[in-house]
């Protein structure tokens, strides 16, 4: 489970549930704490120290789809600082990590291409020896929702869905049946142009609302995404320039909000308010 910030009353209910917890730093906090060693210490001992024994948290991401954006160079100091009390504390099961948006590339398309902006460049290159240096993946937000919603002309349903009977994208010897591998694979391709083809990634963010925007957000179209995106994370089949890498995924979100979706607002989660399912997933 991900929570997107430090949150006392899910924190005490996930006490003992041996549940793997990715906690996020919330992203106007990070200016604050990057000024600091003592300021990401008292952040520490408030939201993680209490826990520890009651609680396995697998991941701290620092930020959330703050690259490329004016946060971004707080990222480095804050994961520094983090490291310095993991590694102080002997916690070497918990990494350090930030989460990127789709748009922290500057080309996807082939997959080859994949390279971040150079905004993005200019603060994922220490970003991403310092993920080499302790073997770290990256987290990244993989929506092929978005780029069927925006282009359905050119984008097909299928392609978007993992549900292509065969190759729909072809890039040099690699053959895509899925927009996900696609979108995965560039943000490999764009690491290794960075220098870093050793540094994973953890799929943070997917899913596929289920209301919000006409025939694209349906609880078929939903269902079908996420019953797919979860048996093709567990298959554990990697992608298609990373046969067999282990890539853990997280289904955004686990909630609806409680109101009819209007505009960008769209119902993304598995359980309306009242804990019942909208579609079946597992």
């Amino acid at each position: 489970m991900r929570l997107f910030e430090p949150n006392t009353a899910a924190l005490q209910a996930l006490k003992g549930s041996n549940i793997n917890i990715t906690l996020d730093i919330r992203n106007q906090d990070l200016a604050d704490l990057a000024a600091s060693q003592d300021a990401v210490n008292s952040w520490f001992n408030t939201n993680v120290e209490p826990y520890l024994n009651d609680i396995n948290f697998n991941f701290i991401a620092v930020g959330n789809e703050v690259i490329p954006g004016s946060l971004g160079g707080y990222v480095l100091p804050v994961m520094n600082y983090l490291q310095k009390i993991l590694d102080d504390k002997n916690l070497h099961g918990i990494k350090v990590t930030t989460v990127l948006p789709g748009n922290a590339l500057q080309s996807s398309y082939p997959p080859s291409s994949g390279a971040f902006t150079s905004e993005a460049s200019s603060v994922m290159s220490g970003i991403l020896s310092f993920l080499s240096a302790k073997g770290s993946p990256l987290m990244i937000n993989v929506y092929p929702y978005f780029a069927y919603a925006s282009d359905p002309k050119d984008v097909r349903l299928d392609y978007a869905q993992f549900t292509a009977k065969g190759a729909v994208v072809r890039d040099g010897s690699l053959s895509y049946y899925n927009l996900f591998d696609a979108m995965v694979d560039a943000f490999f391709a764009a690491m290794e142009k960075a220098g870093r083809g050793d540094v994973g990634v953890v799929v943070s963010e997917s899913g596929w609302p289920s209301d919000g925007n006409g025939n694209f957000t349906t609880p078929k179209l939903a269902g079908t995404y996420n019953r797919n995106f979860v048996k093709h994370i567990t298959s554990k089949v990697g992608t298609p320039k990373k046969p067999g890498a282990y890539i853990e995924g997280y289904i955004f979100a686990m909630f609806n909000e409680n109101q009819k979706p209007s505009g960008v607002e769209q119902h993304w989660g598995l359980f309306y308010p009242n804990k019942q399912p909208v579609y079946p997933v597992f």
